[in-house]
């Protein structure tokens, strides 16, 4: 046995094709069209680097791509945004940045923390509690058909105010200037959230009733006009509102005014829902 495997290596040492400048010869061939085709073939650098991150992308786990996907839309950067948007965000940063820098009384501490209460109490004027209970009680004291017809179509304005901008709130959700949470009178109101305006929107609407329906001097209309602007930039003061808040507001104020004109109820429907509340049913008869 060592002597045939010693001749064994004689024959391949003497072997011509074992020679280093034959070894080539021993390898198969590559056609040159084959070549052709892997170099036409060949990815570029642009063409590598996709291929690279679409196998990062794979090979991500499931918990980033749902973190990627629950990514809220605000803090995703729009690389083209359109001109109405960026007007609109343009519009948004200076309103929140004014509504900011009116908040001068939203706390003890502001720079005019002093008349914080004094601006509380103008702003208490146009809540809601106040106008329905009192509106009530005058109520309950007329003795006039017409007394009792404008009181019953205010009450009527002040539920249409308050379930119709609670209904606003509650689908917007937005938050006021300073983020202060409400009161206890404004979740009996369910004045809880800043757009729109409550106390701007009722301020409007009172004082168009009240000017469209009782009779006062000049001195007094200029009063109730000027009542309605402060009460609703007593909330930017207080730092519940935003600017576009109070006018929203405002506005909001005018089509319950313009609502309630149109559906007036006459003195007869007047008296059947007074005789309903106060359980007297003679005036059916």
């Amino acid at each position: 046995m060592p002597a045939n495997q010693t001749r064994s290596r004689v024959r391949e040492r003497n072997n011509v094709l074992n020679r280093p400048e034959f070894m080539s010869l021993n390898q198969p061939l590559k056609s040159s069209s084959g070549e052709a085709r892997g170099t036409a073939r060949r990815p570029t650098q642009r063409q590598q680097s996709q291929t690279q991150q679409g196998a990062n992308a794979q090979h991500e786990s499931p918990e980033n791509n749902k973190e990627r996907k629950e990514l809220p839309e605000e803090d995703c950067m729009q690389l083209n945004p359109s001109f109405k948007g960026i007007a609109m965000n343009s519009l948004l940063a200076i309103d929140i940045c004014m509504s900011k820098r009116l908040g001068v009384c939203a706390h003890t501490t502001s720079s005019w923390g002093s008349v914080r209460s004094m601006v509380k109490l103008l702003a208490l004027t146009g809540h809601a509690i106040p106008w329905i209970f009192g509106t009530i009680l005058c109520l309950t004291r007329s003795n006039t058909l017409a007394g009792q017809e404008v009181l019953v179509n205010l009450l009527l304005a002040l539920l249409l105010d308050v379930m119709t901008i609670a209904g606003m709130q509650k689908l917007v959700k937005r938050k006021g200037p300073w983020e202060m949470p409400p009161s206890f009178l404004d979740y009996l109101a369910m004045d809880v959230y800043s757009f729109p305006a409550a106390h701007a929107s009722r301020a409007v609407m009172v004082s168009k009733f009240l000017l469209a329906h009782l009779v006062l001097a000049v001195p007094l209309r200029i009063l109730l006009v000027l009542w309605a602007v402060l009460v609703g930039m007593s909330r930017v003061l207080l730092g519940r509102h935003h600017l576009t808040d109070v006018g929203c507001g405002f506005a909001f104020g005018f089509l319950h005014y313009s609502l309630v004109e149109m559906v007036w109820l006459s003195s007869n429907t007047c008296q059947t829902l007074i005789s309903i509340g106060t359980f007297n049913w003679s005036p059916l008869y």
